[in-house]
């Protein structure tokens, strides 16, 4: 049996940081610009209208229900917005199975949409080389 130990002055939060939020939208505007390198003909433009059309309403649809949440949240709550992003990284992160370090939380969150950006970018590029080079 382990023994868990917590520092008192170490921070516990149960909300994502803004930053992590922040990266998450930079990560799908990089997604949907690298999708767009597919774009070489006009019989796919069509199809990368709509899934660029279902990434901006994620991203909406996330942002009205963060606009809510933030307009409606209990007023006995205390906003975290005076943390750093570092202190946030360095404390505990509240999830349903267990806490977590919030570094791990964040990087948990963004691996898979920064995996599938990075991996169709790197797509795009080779798709880019073999069809000048197949001309």
């Amino acid at each position: 049996m382990s023994k868990e130990v917590r520092r008192h002055d170490q921070l516990v939060s149960d909300r994502l940081h803004p930053f992590v939020y922040m990266a998450m939208l930079g990560l799908v505007l990089w997604l949907v610009l690298s999708v767009w390198d597919f774009a070489y003909d006009g019989y796919v433009d069509y199809l990368l209208a709509v899934v660029s059309g279902f990434m901006l309403m994620v991203v909406a649809i996330l942002s009205v229900l963060s606009r809510v949440w933030w307009k409606n949240h209990r007023p006995d709550a205390t906003r975290d917005n005076s943390n750093s992003f570092r202190d946030w990284a360095a404390g505990e992160f509240e999830t349903w199975p267990g806490p977590l370090k919030g570094a791990n939380a964040a990087v948990e969150i963004l691996l898979p949409i920064a995996a599938l950006a990075l991996g169709m970018t790197a797509f795009g590029i080779v798709l880019h080389f073999t069809a000048h080079g197949a001309m």
